[in-house]
C-alpha cells in the first residue's frame, strides 16, 4: 500500500486506532472517507479533520451495502478498505449467561462485519489500478486472552480470512494487508486506556505508518510490539507466552 494518493474508507474510524489511523493518514496526502452509527459525531469530526463521512453499522447488512453504494457514487476513485470497526467484550463461559449473546454480537461485528464490507466493495475495488483491503486483526489471533475468548476467535478467523483471499485475489489488482495491533490505549474496553502496559496511541499510529511507508508490499504490518504474541508458536515458547499474557489475570487488551 502506498503511504499517499490513495482515497481510503474506514468505518469505525470515530474513535481510537480508526480515528488516529484516518487523521495520519489524511496529513500524508490521503482523501479520506469514515464511517460510524452517529450522525452528529460523523459530522464533528468531518468538519474538524476535512473527512467525507458516511452513516453507516458494520453490525447490520442492509445498512452497510448503503454505505457502499454512496460511498463509491461520491468517490469512484475509492482504492482502499480499512475493516475497522470492532467490539471487545469480556466473557463468562462457565454458563451460557455468561457469554452467549456477547458471542453472538461479537461474531457479527468482528466477523460478520469485516465480510460484508469486503463483499461490498471488492468488484469496486478490483477496478482499481491500485488497491488495498486492509484487514484489522490483533496479537489475540496468535495468542488468547482467557477473558475475551470470542474476539480471539473473531481475530483468528480474520487472521485466516485474510491469508486465504490474499491467495485468491493474487491476480487482480487488490492487495490485502493485516494491521496486528497489540495491547493500544484507547477506550475498546474499559479502563485500556489507563493500563500501564497499553503502547499509547501515538506511538502506535507513528510506527505504523512509518512500517506502510517502508514496506509498502507488507503482508502484515506489524509493529515490535505485538511481535511477542504474533511469533510464540513459530518461536517455540507460545505456552510461556500464554501464561505471561493471562499471568495477571487482565481482561482488557487490543
Amino acid at each position: 500500500m502506498n503511504i499517499s494518493g490513495n482515497t481510503i474508507f474506514i468505518p469505525g474510524a470515530t474513535s481510537g486506532i480508526g480515528l488516529a489511523l484516518a487523521s495520519r493518514l489524511k496529513d500524508a496526502g490521503n482523501t479520506i472517507i469514515i464511517g460510524g452509527r452517529r450522525a452528529g459525531l460523523l459530522a464533528e469530526l468531518g468538519e474538524k479533520h476535512g473527512f467525507d463521512t458516511v452513516q453507516l453499522d458494520t453490525a447490520d447488512a442492509a445498512s452497510i451495502s448503503a454505505a457502499a453504494e454512496e460511498v463509491v457514487a461520491k468517490h469512484p476513485d475509492l482504492n482502499v478498505l480499512i475493516t475497522m470497526a470492532g467490539i471487545m467484550r469480556a466473557e463468562d463461559w462457565h454458563r451460557a449467561d455468561g457469554f452467549l449473546d456477547s458471542a453472538e454480537q461479537t461474531i457479527t461485528t468482528n466477523l460478520l462485519g469485516p465480510i460484508r464490507l469486503i463483499g461490498a466493495f471488492v468488484e469496486h475495488l478490483q477496478t482499481r489500478p491500485d488497491a488495498t483491503i486492509m484487514t484489522v486483526t490483533s496479537g489475540l489471533a496468535h495468542t488468547p486472552l482467557a477473558f475475551t475468548p470470542s474476539y480471539n476467535a473473531t481475530k483468528a478467523a480474520i487472521h485466516m480470512l485474510s491469508e486465504s483471499i490474499r491467495l485468491q485475489l493474487a491476480d487482480t489488482t487488490v492487495k490485502v494487508l493485516e494491521l496486528v495491533p497489540p495491547l493500544v490505549a484507547t477506550e475498546l474496553m474499559s479502563g485500556q486506556s489507563e493500563d500501564p502496559n497499553a503502547l499509547p496511541l501515538d506511538a502506535f499510529v507513528d510506527e505504523v505508518m512509518q512500517l506502510i511507508e517502508s514496506q509498502p508490499d507488507a503482508k502484515e504490518i506489524l509493529v515490535e510490539r505485538v511481535k511477542f504474541l504474533r511469533f510464540g508458536e513459530a518461536r517455540g515458547d507460545y505456552d510461556q507466552v500464554v501464561a505471561t499474557l493471562n499471568g495477571g489475570h487482565r481482561d482488557v487488551t487490543a
